[in-house]
């Protein structure tokens, strides 16, 4: 597959990759080193137990016979976002529809990248450097421009995951995968992905697919805030309210 003509040196790198080059806006002063310890080896905690959960999760539930076919492609919608993402993202329902319309995204789609993402935490930011709502690595940004301010961190996130919903085949999963681990992964087989990106992947793709059909609830959504996504939106509430 080759890319789409709309690619830009930024659409290339994958959505949570260092930056090795080019200028960079000033870093924001280095936190207390014993707080973010502790930050990290929480988010250590919630991977491996997101990681646990879903290969049980796996053995109990079909997965698509080809990695790569387009299950449900997802085209523009209009409207408010499905019922069943957590109020941290409800709230940002009517701003997550307008990003979403201005890149042809489905709503639901993009609400799923921020359910995943940040919980609707628009200051938050990873130990790798992604920031804010969409969690948007530094080097898709331009100099000058607010990394969490909303606006600007959805512009740049809803324009790169637009891009990888082009170069996927507007195969909804392949362009989560694309988004988290970068466009490389379109074209090798999921057991080379990063552990991640295989779980973006698959908690992505049916987050999705149960909002897409309107549902009130997701279990998938359930089991990934059962399995230490609650913790996310925990902070995302201390944060916003």
């Amino acid at each position: 597959m080759t890319a789409v003509q709309r690619s830009s040196p930024r659409a290339m790198q994958p959505a949570r990759r260092r930056a090795t080059t080019g200028k960079q806006t000033a870093p924001a002063p280095a936190p207390h080193p014993l707080r973010e310890l502790a930050r990290r080896m929480g988010r250590l905690a919630l991977a491996a137990a997101l990681g646990a959960a879903l290969s049980g999760w796996l053995q109990r539930t079909a997965l698509p016979d080809s990695w790569t076919e387009p299950i449900r492609a997802a085209g523009a919608a209009s409207g408010p976002i499905a019922p069943l993402f957590t109020p941290e993202v409800q709230r940002w329902a009517g701003d997550i529809a307008r990003w979403a319309a201005a890149y042809q995204l489905d709503p639901n789609l993009l609400a799923t990248v921020m359910q995943i993402e940040s919980c609707g935490d628009p200051d938050i930011a990873s130990s790798a450097g992604a920031q804010g709502l969409f969690q948007v690595m530094p080097f898709h940004f331009t100099q000058g421009e607010t990394m969490t301010d909303p606006e600007t961190n959805a512009r740049r996130g809803a324009s790169f995951l637009a891009w990888c919903m082009d170069y996927a085949g507007h195969n909804s999963y392949m362009a989560m995968a694309c988004y988290n681990g970068g466009p490389s992964v379109v074209h090798r087989d999921f057991m080379s992905w990063a552990a991640e990106t295989r779980r973006y992947y698959v908690w992505g793709g049916t987050i999705y697919n149960d909002a897409r059909d309107g549902r009130p609830a997701s279990d998938s959504l359930n089991t990934w805030l059962a399995a230490g996504g609650a913790g996310l939106c925990a902070i995302a509430r201390q944060q916003v309210y």
